[in-house]
């Protein structure tokens, strides 16, 4: 999911160097929503992973 994260991240500035604002902006967002789910899947894996061990 991370690599999704910085192809969608890599495709904004690509997009924003050549001018397209829009598909740059949409680009950008996907990407924060990706990373923020992937924020999320991580910490959950960590308290699993504490807690199993406990």
């Amino acid at each position: 999911m991370l690599y999704w994260t910085i192809l969608f991240f890599i495709v904004a500035v690509v997009a924003a160097v050549f001018g397209f604002g829009g598909i740059a902006s949409a680009s950008a967002g996907i990407a924060q929503v990706l990373f923020f789910i992937f924020l999320v899947l991580f910490v959950i894996s960590l308290v699993m992973r504490f807690v199993r061990r406990a």
